[in-house]
């Protein structure tokens, strides 16, 4: 069983979930984790569960624009904020325009966000989009899109590692075990 976990991440949170993942996943089976600038195709339809999370810009995924912005926060944030080493690239929304169709196959994934804290209503979530085209795409979306969260100063609160190893190791598991 091959899962591969596509993640896009500016100042490291998303990355740092994307880890957490996979450490819930490893014992179940070969787990990767590929920045969306980096996955090959082969990578992509090899696999057999396809888990892809980004963060939250503008109650969305992250646009040319908004990555730039969030680039020119940090620059602006006398180091508080750091941009990830691979944020560099294309994002995720670039990615979905090139990523391979498994209609027919069914390729069971899941999608998950970092956001702030708050009503979805006033923060949106970047999973939803990322679920739905995957869906488009002709992926099986296998559970409910999550969100990590993050505080207004853009650093995952307190106990949100655990919480998405947890949510691999009990809600994931059962449909990466599965296949």
């Amino acid at each position: 069983m091959r899962a591969l976990i596509v993640f896009e991440s500016m100042y490291g949170n998303t990355h740092a979930i994307a880890d957490a993942l996979a450490s819930g996943l490893r014992p179940h089976g070969e787990v990767e984790v590929v920045h969306v600038g980096k996955v090959t195709p082969a990578q992509v339809v090899d696999a057999d569960f396809l888990v892809v999370g980004g963060p939250t810009h503008v109650h969305g995924m992250t646009s040319t624009t908004t990555r730039k912005g969030a680039v020119d926060t940090a620059g602006n944030s006398g180091g508080v904020l750091v941009i990830d080493p691979e944020a560099a690239g294309i994002g995720l929304r670039d990615w979905f325009e090139v990523l391979p169709d498994v209609q027919g196959h069914g390729t069971p994934a899941v999608a998950f966000d970092t956001r702030t804290e708050g009503p979805l209503l006033l923060t949106g979530h970047a999973s939803k989009g990322i679920a739905a085209r995957l869906a488009k795409h002709g992926y099986s979306v296998v559970a409910k899109p999550e969100s990590f969260l993050v505080d207004k100063g853009n650093h995952l609160l307190d106990g949100e590692l655990d919480r998405a190893k947890a949510w691999a190791q009990t809600a994931l598991v059962s449909r990466f075990a599965a296949r």
